[in-house]
């Protein structure tokens, strides 16, 4: 195999690998739920951007919410939470790496209710972390 194939598809495998875990149903007994992936929060700290983290997150549905009528409100819920990632940034204290997953998730659920109504989103779960940079201890 060509370097250029090996690159491309580890590129694409995770992706693809977490849509087919979406669609497959890898859900909770309690219902739906949406997968967003890749959407990269700032960690400001001092009035200056330190890192970015991108976060993964699972988005469960309630009510007569579906993955299918979800996916178009996408979009708004991504803008959401980057514009509140930059209004209050969600920094751990003395760590440039993480984000506050409690804030984020109280956070895109206020969000939700304008954009999605009242009870489309029951739960957010950070699925995973990924810094930009992988130091960044404010002690370092």
């Amino acid at each position: 195999m060509r370097r250029r194939d090996l690159i491309a598809a580890s590129v694409a495998l995770p992706s693809l690998a977490a849509a087919t875990i979406a669609d497959a149903g890898d859900t909770p007994a309690s219902g739906a739920s949406l997968a967003i992936a890749g959407v990269g929060l700032p960690i400001i700290a001092g009035g200056r951007i330190r890192n970015y983290v991108f976060v993964s997150l699972r988005l469960h549905l309630g009510g007569s919410a579906t993955p299918e009528s979800m996916r178009p409100k996408e979009a708004y819920l991504r803008d959401a939470l980057v514009r509140a990632g930059h209004r209050t940034p969600f920094v751990v204290a003395d760590d440039w790496t993480r984000i506050d997953g409690a804030a984020l998730s109280a956070s895109l659920m206020r969000a939700a209710v304008p954009i999605a109504g009242r009870g489309a989103v029951t739960r957010v779960e950070v699925v995973s972390q990924a810094p930009r940079r992988r130091t960044g201890l404010r002690g370092s």
